[in-house]
């Protein structure tokens, strides 16, 4: 269940992204027809997001707890920045865990009164196994910064949801085009949905059998 559905959303990722984000309008038959597919049609003329971005192949507009159903553009913006920054923290997610599943450490001490080498630190889950407390208290002051002070719309100049360049732009990022902008956000809200289930994954069979790598014969 779990390959089917990774492989899946990964060829999901390279797909093509419809329209700009446009305001609300009554959902037509066949953006929704995931939805009825699985009985969840939305109410006649209810207000929808069906052509913002992220409303792209292979689902198409899929809301089935109906969230967005007669939604305002605010609520809108905040889920669409939750669904952003869970995507995000996804993707490290998974980086972190293939790096490190390869074995892939930094040199030296982790913590010197413990007497613990960043190489003696497991992979995966069982890093709480041996992660100093102290360690731990740090990731947390650290995420807590980012969140605060970095990981948001500082300046009020963002252009979009998840828009966090704060007047720092190193990749130079209003030299694209508006198509151009709107394919690269598509390609990372689909790299995200990807990551969200991919990290996930990994979690569930590594809790299960101990071997998150399904597809591969690492010695994990």
């Amino acid at each position: 269940m779990f390959r089917t559905l990774l492989v899946a959303l990964a060829l999901g990722a390279a797909s093509a992204f419809m329209g700009a984000p446009v305001a609300h309008r009554a959902a037509s038959a066949g953006k929704v027809s995931m939805m009825a597919k699985i009985g969840l049609t939305p109410p006649p003329g209810a207000k929808l997001y069906d052509d913002a971005l992220g409303a792209q192949k292979p689902l198409g507009y899929f809301d089935p707890l109906g969230l967005l159903t007669n939604a305002d553009q605010e609520r809108f913006d905040r889920l669409r920045t939750v669904e952003l920054k869970h995507g995000r923290i996804s993707m490290l997610a998974v980086l972190g865990h293939l790096v490190t599943g390869a074995g892939i450490r930094l040199p030296g001490y982790l913590s010197n009164s413990a007497d613990l080498q960043f190489s003696d630190v497991s992979a995966g889950l069982k890093v709480f196994e041996t992660l100093p407390t102290a360690g731990l208290a740090q990731i947390i002051a650290f995420v807590g910064f980012l969140e605060i002070k970095v990981m948001r719309d500082v300046t009020g100049l963002g252009e979009f949801p998840g828009d966090y360049r704060n007047g720092i732009d190193p990749f130079n990022w209003d030299k694209f085009d508006d198509a151009t902008k709107l394919k690269k956000r598509a390609i990372e809200l689909n790299n995200g949905r990807a990551a969200q289930m991919g990290i996930l994954a990994l979690m569930v069979h590594e809790v299960i059998d101990n071997n998150p790598y399904i597809f591969f014969p690492w010695n994990y």
